[in-house]
């Protein structure tokens, strides 16, 4: 039977990395499940691959679509399973890595379908949010919908306000959709979670950030002034560099804000992984060892 390796964990743990190796081990593709790195116009401030990485081996689904447009994980799921069978009519291992961890479910489990949502109470949640912060969004999340603020991205406010918007229109949380039905694949899936030490994830968190604002990303960022506004831009690494453009802060705030919300990100992406009970958590040596000296 054919299978898909899945390699999760936190930012900077080593994903990418390790990937690239399996990829080149198995002689088969990569399929990233990274809601950010898929945009073609963001670069520094999603920790894309390089473009020696992308060269070693074939990815799919970075630089595949634009700011521009919306991508659910539905979408996801079915670009992902036709892109998997693309890769299985030559190969018997595909590889799947990332840390958006809806993404992977959609992959390996399926999205249900999404009841829908009010379009005004969505550009009324936009609006608000516009004129009252993060913290206001934050807050509002807490107070109407306590079980996604308990999971989700709290400093992405690009999914708070979806969190809220669908709250507000069905009456339900979106975290009761992500999976009641799970999906039978055709293939065999395999789940790792890359398992680090806080610290040294900590210290990898602190020198990728400096790293990127050392590559150029203040001015990367800059070149988004005139649409920040827009979702896709809601994001870590990005945000915070918008405030210091309207003055709410220093640059060395800002840097220390991006390193902060970006280490708040990981302990919830390994909160996740840890609370899916189906992934394998290990360093990414063992990781590593297990798959390539695998006779399977």
């Amino acid at each position: 039977m054919k299978k898909l390796i899945v390699i999760a964990g936190p930012t900077a743990s080593g994903k990418t990395d390790l990937a690239i190796q399996l990829a080149q081990h198995f002689h088969t593709e990569i399929i990233s499940a990274d809601s950010r790195q898929c945009y073609k116009e963001l670069g520094i401030g999603v920790a894309k691959p390089s473009e020696a990485q992308l060269q070693l081996v074939k990815h799919h689904f970075i630089n595949s679509h634009s700011i521009y447009e919306d991508v659910s994980a539905g979408e996801y799921e079915r670009f992902g399973l036709a892109v998997l069978d693309e890769i299985f009519a030559k190969n018997d291992v595909a590889i799947l890595v990332g840390g958006t961890g809806l993404y992977i479910k959609a992959i390996c489990e399926g999205i249900d379908e999404m009841p829908p949502i009010d379009d005004s109470i969505k550009k009324d949640v936009e609006a608000q949010f516009h004129e009252n912060g993060l913290s206001w969004l934050q807050n509002k999340v807490k107070e109407t919908d306590p079980d996604f603020y308990a999971v989700g991205e709290i400093d992405n406010p690009m999914r708070l306000m979806r969190a809220l918007t669908f709250k507000l229109s069905t009456q339900k949380s979106i975290v009761n959709y992500r999976n009641s039905t799970i999906k039978q694949r055709n293939f065999q899936i395999e789940k790792y979670a890359i398992d680090i030490e806080k610290a040294s994830l900590y210290e990898k968190i602190n020198e990728r950030v400096d790293c990127m604002i050392a590559q150029g990303l203040v001015a990367e960022a800059e070149t988004f002034i005139p649409i920040k506004h827009f979702k896709n831009l809601q994001t870590v690494g990005y945000t915070e560099l918008f405030s210091y453009f309207d003055g709410d802060c220093d640059l060395n705030f800002a840097i220390d804000k991006i390193k902060q919300h970006t280490r708040n990100y990981a302990k919830r992406q390994i909160t996740w992984f840890k609370n899916q009970g189906q992934y394998v958590i290990c360093p990414a040596d063992v990781i590593s060892k297990k798959l390539m000296n695998s006779k399977d």
